[in-house]
């Protein structure tokens, strides 16, 4: 396993981190804890949560997989060796039951690290995200930001970082993070760091080689500012597993939740296809090849990985010591001048 320091911090964290929205759901506690045990063996340090997973959302799973990782994290008495990285829900009438405070206003942060430190059974928070702006913006599968001139949103992030520093001095978060956030919103939180706001560390976004519209505005941003981004989704829901081009498998998450279409039009799957083609001709399996590209982009602090069987996960972490010859990186890009990001 190689590792990657996160900028501006001391943290060490390997290149793959485990995801873990499917514990609770698709997974059962114990299957989160042997992934967790496996990834650890393995050189895997990293662990990214949330406190609306487990996913798809339901209310009474709510905060099941902080729970699992907290039993885990009990039981083996290893917090020191892990590096564990959740999110404060944004705004959206979907996950009301959450709390009745949506979104990142002082009360909100201060009801939300607190239920997310007491399910996972921990003091402190390396990495404390915002999972998803307050405003409007493209996210979430929207290819381009539209306008919405009636909008009320007011700029408040100067008062967020306020209160989040609040819990960096208690020792309750070591470092603040972003995700679901494009090139505006992470310089408005770099133009707060320079007036002395504790600086966001990373940007949690989805990444893949059916989605590198980050390539456009925000890589740059990352490299001047020194941001690590954490793709979600490298194998976009398994599309690029090359499992769904021939019929969709029982038991994969699309064929359960067909509302996880985002990575299934028209244009993925013949994307798919050639990358697939790609990765035969050179003797790697496609999952390998696309977890491979995303782990080795020079902006990726790391990439996370997230299964519902072992042997998913073992090929997953096993990515980490796939290298990409010049040769494919040049076909990848032939693909990608014909058919650029299918599935923003």
């Amino acid at each position: 396993m190689q590792y990657n320091k996160i900028p501006h911090t001391d943290i060490e964290v390997s290149k793959i981190c485990l995801g873990s929205m499917t514990w609770g759901r698709q997974n059962t506690e114990a299957e989160g804890h042997e992934q967790m045990s496996y990834a650890l063996d393995n050189g895997v340090n990293f662990i990214d949560t949330a406190e609306m997973y487990s996913v798809p959302f339901k209310p009474e799973n709510q905060g099941s997989t902080e729970t699992i990782i907290g039993t885990w994290l009990a039981k083996n008495k290893n917090r020191d060796k892990i590096v564990l990285a959740s999110k404060i829900t944004g705004p959206s009438p979907t996950f009301k039951p959450i709390r009745d405070n949506l979104g990142f206003s002082k009360e909100a942060l201060e009801d939300a690290l607190h239920k997310s430190l007491k399910r996972l059974q921990t003091d402190y928070l390396d990495i404390y995200q915002l999972h998803w702006p307050e405003r409007n913006t493209n996210y979430f599968g929207q290819r381009g930001y539209k306008h919405d001139s009636s909008e009320q949103w007011e700029d408040n992030i100067a008062t967020i970082l306020e209160s989040l520093d609040t819990y960096v001095k208690q020792g309750k978060i070591r470092h603040i993070g972003l995700s679901n956030e494009g090139p505006f919103g992470t310089m408005r939180f770099m133009e707060e760091a320079r007036k002395g706001a504790p600086r966001a560390v990373t940007v949690q976004n989805p990444y893949s080689l059916l989605n590198r519209t980050d390539e456009v505005g925000l890589t740059e941003v990352l490299h001047r500012e020194g941001i690590g981004l954490l793709p979600y989704s490298p194998l976009g829901f398994g599309q690029l597993t090359g499992k769904y081009l021939d019929g969709y498998p029982e038991d994969a998450r699309v064929t359960l939740f067909p509302n996880y279409s985002r990575y299934h039009n028209d244009n993925s799957f013949e994307a798919t296809r050639r990358y697939k083609a790609i990765a035969d001709s050179h003797g790697l399996s496609l999952t390998q090849m696309a977890l491979a590209f995303v782990n080795d982009r020079p902006f990726v602090t790391a990439n996370i990985i997230g299964a519902t069987s072992m042997k998913q996960l073992k090929e997953n972490i096993g990515s980490a010591s796939v290298s990409l010859s010049e040769e494919v990186l040049k076909a990848i890009d032939e693909v990608h001048e014909v058919i650029p990001n299918p599935a923003p």
